[in-house]
């Protein structure tokens, strides 16, 4: 099955180097990795390099379900975008600098078990609250 990529972008009112930081260090991206308030992301691991590899756990508040995203770096070029594989498929990370904000866009191979608008509303909703955590902290 061949399926289009999923785009998610925010806009972000802080500077590039602030967004890139937020969103590759484990202190930060045990605070905002997650869909839904009833979730949260206890720990968090990343080998920023081509080859290292990304893993946040990710599970429900009260235990009753939870998974390791994982994934490995391909391709990095600091403070403008980076791409990682995970269960074969590609997610692309984009960043660019636009004044004192910085736009976000996130491309990715979409699965097969669940449909295109709730991957969508999924990951925009982990990036809504990256955005919320990155602009108040």
């Amino acid at each position: 099955m061949n399926m289009e990529k999923i785009i998610i972008q925010a806009t972000l009112l802080c500077d590039l180097q602030k967004v890139w930081d937020y969103y590759t260090k484990p202190e930060h991206i045990i605070n905002w990795n997650f869909a839904d308030p009833s979730w949260h992301c206890p720990t968090a691991s990343n080998t920023m390099e081509v080859g290292g590899k990304y893993i946040a756990r990710m599970e429900a508040k009260d235990g009753s379900f939870g998974f390791d995203f994982e994934a490995i770096y391909t391709e990095i070029n600091v403070g403008k975008n980076f791409t990682y594989e995970f269960g074969g498929r590609y997610a692309n990370i984009e960043f660019n600098q636009l004044g004192n904000h910085t736009e976000m866009s996130i491309t990715f191979d979409p699965e097969t078990e669940n449909s295109v608008e709730l991957q969508k509303q999924g990951w925009q909703a982990i990036l809504n609250n990256f955005k919320q955590y990155t602009e108040t902290h």
